[in-house]
This record gives C-alpha cells, sequence and structure tokens, in this order.
C-alpha cells in the first residue's frame, strides 16, 4: 500500500491531506512554519461547500521530516518557485533498505503551474509525473483552507514527465479518484501543462486595480501571447474538448468562501510572500527571448508585479493603467 508524501501545506497540499485523511488514504504532510505548527497543535480548519470540519492530519515539520520506504510517492504541492529547494531537499534522503536515494527510487508527482517544475526537478528525480491541477481553493489564514470546487475538490490530468503513462500513473489517479478529485490519466500532460498556463498569465491581473472591461481585454493580450510563444516553442495546446472526464458539473460552488479575483497570485500578495509571476508571464518572457519574439505585456506584468513586491505593496495599489503605461513604453522604445 503506498504512502503518499505531500511536500507542502498551502492551500493544494493540506487540502489534499484532508481528502486523504477522510478516504483513508495513508500520507503524510510536510510543511514549514506556523501553518504547520498551527496544524499539529490544533488541525486543519477545512471549508467546503457542504461545511467547516476541523480535521487532525498526519503533519511533520519539513525541520523533522519523515524517514522514507520503497512505498513512498511523493508530491511536491509547493509553489513554481519553491521547487528548486524542495527537489535539492528531497532527492538525496535515504530510502529504508536502499542504497538508492529518494531521486532515484521514487515516483515524485509535480502540481505546479507552469512548465519549470517538471524540468527542475528531472534534474534530481528520475521518475516524475506531471500534473495539471484545477482546484479553487485559498490559503489567507493560518491553519485554515478553503476549498470551493463542488461536487468535487477540483480536477486533475496526470501522466509521466515528459510523456507517457503507465501502471504507477494509473494508480495514482485512482487514489486521486477516491479522494474527491477528477482525474484523467493521459500521455500528454504537456500540452495541459500549456494550456493551463496560457490561462494562469491572467492570474497576475487580479493584484492590479482597474475596470472588468480592461482586465478582460489585457488578460486576452496575456493570453494571445503566451499562444503565439508556446507555439513558437513546440508546445503543442490541449484543447478543453480533447477531455475524456467531462467537467459540465464541477466547478466553484456559490457561497463556498471563494471569491472571483482570489487566485494563488493574489493570495501570496495577501500574505506578503513571493508569488509564482516569474514562473507564470516570466516563462512567456523567457520563451518569446529564446525564439525571438516580443511579448511585452506579459514582460509589463511582471515587471510591475516585481515592484508590487518589493515595495510590499497589498493588491490594488498599482493600477493597470500604469502597467499599461509600460507596455506603451515598449512600443516606443523597443
Amino acid at each position: 500500500m503506498s504512502r503518499y508524501v505531500i511536500i507542502g501545506a498551502g492551500a493544494v497540499g493540506a487540502s489534499l491531506a484532508a481528502e486523504f485523511e477522510s478516504a483513508g488514504i495513508a500520507y503524510a504532510l510536510v510543511g514549514r512554519g506556523e501553518q504547520v505548527r498551527h496544524i499539529q497543535a490544533h488541525g486543519l480548519t477545512y471549508r467546503r461547500p457542504s461545511g467547516t470540519r476541523q480535521i487532525r492530519l498526519n503533519v511533520f515539520d519539513a525541520q523533522e521530516p519523515p524517514g522514507l520506504t520503497d512505498d513512498d510517492i511523493l508530491v511536491l504541492a509547493v509553489k513554481a518557485q519553491d521547487v528548486e529547494a524542495a527537489t535539492a531537499f528531497w532527492a538525496h534522503r535515504p530510502v529504508a533498505g536502499r542504497r538508492e536515494t529518494a531521486g532515484h527510487r521514487l515516483p515524485l508527482v509535480t502540481l505546479q503551474n507552469g512548465l519549470a517544475a517538471e524540468a527542475l526537478a528531472s534534474r534530481r528525480f528520475a521518475h516524475v509525473y506531471g500534473a495539471s491541477i484545477l482546484t479553487p481553493a485559498r490559503f489567507t489564514e493560518t491553519g485554515t483552507v478553503v476549498c470551493g470546487g463542488s461536487p468535487q475538490v477540483g480536477a486533475l490530468v496526470l501522466g509521466i514527465y515528459p510523456t507517457g503513462t503507465d501502471k504507477i500513473a494509473e494508480a495514482i489517479g485512482a487514489d486521486l479518484a477516491r479522494a474527491n478529485y477528477l482525474v484523467e490519466v493521459r500521455d500528454d500532460v504537456l500540452r495541459w501543462k500549456a494550456a493551463k498556463l496560457v490561462y494562469n498569465v491572467g492570474n497576475v491581473l487580479e493584484v492590479f486595480d482597474g475596470t472588468p472591461e480592461a482586465i478582460r481585454t489585457f488578460g486576452d493580450a496575456l493570453s494571445q501571447e503566451a499562444i503565439r510563444v508556446l507555439t513558437a516553442a513546440g508546445y503543442e495546446i490541449a484543447e478543453q474538448s480533447e477531455r475524456q472526464v467531462s467537467l459540465a458539473g464541477w466547478g466553484r460552488a456559490p457561497d463556498s468562501g471563494i471569491e472571483a479575483g482570489q487566485q494563488s497570485t493574489w493570495q501570496s500578495f495577501v500574505r506578503g510572500v513571493p508569488s509564482e509571476v516569474d514562473y507564470l508571464n516570466g516563462e512567456i518572457v523567457q520563451l518569446g527571448r529564446r525564439h525571438g519574439l516580443a511579448t511585452p505585456y506579459n514582460l509589463a506584468v511582471q515587471q510591475a508585479a516585481a515592484r508590487l513586491a518589493f515595495v510590499r505593496g497589498r493588491p490594488g495599489s498599482i493600477s493597470l493603467d500604469e502597467v499599461r503605461a509600460i507596455v506603451e513604453e515598449r512600443h516606443a522604445h523597443p
């Protein structure tokens, strides 16, 4: 029987642990700081559309992580900017009874947005399983996670990185389905990661002040840049019509505690912690540079978000007009 070692106790990791706890699936949740200390002492306050529960979890501080065995599957639930440090920490940890360390022996599932996590992880891990996850969740208060997906917590596409499926992927998919997720195991997970990135480049707009129409127009420009650059870089972008598991009956429940405009980037700025902008918009900017394509919109939001983070600004303290001015300046002085 496999045990899932969930690395990261934020919205995605803690909610996954809560669902594994409810489903009777073996797991260990590993995290850092006040969040983990609070969960150890008081349990997790887990809010779902069906109600709020206080759940005791099998949780460890990363300073004293659980020992690893051959039956473990590592699930990386940290943000993209933390993948490098997390994989460096876990890859060389011993596996009981084996000469090989975790990086050579154990499967690693990556739940990050963007396209960088799998490439970073595969430097140290021989068996990487990429996942594209949709889950309307919020972690802005220590000890509390809100998940508004209904009826399932979230939806995932899962597969071997860079391509393929196997029995391990199928088994992980089956366990996630038991844990109240919609799951599709496919051999083309990078296509689905690319499709999610086209959507995620708009997350950053939630930290700027602008009218709904202005945000929608700017978001379209960000997505079009992303599609153009990803195509030039050789990525095929999956279409929602290709899904074999329908999402027609799934979505964010009304009055679930999750509001529009509160995605992961906004949450990072509210909490005053580093955001994944450099691994979303920055991914598009980097690919554009490699392939000789201008990306003024993604570059502008990346620069503006960096300025907001530097001054520890709150969401809404920079206007979208200021961001648009950066784009116009790039056009005037390429």
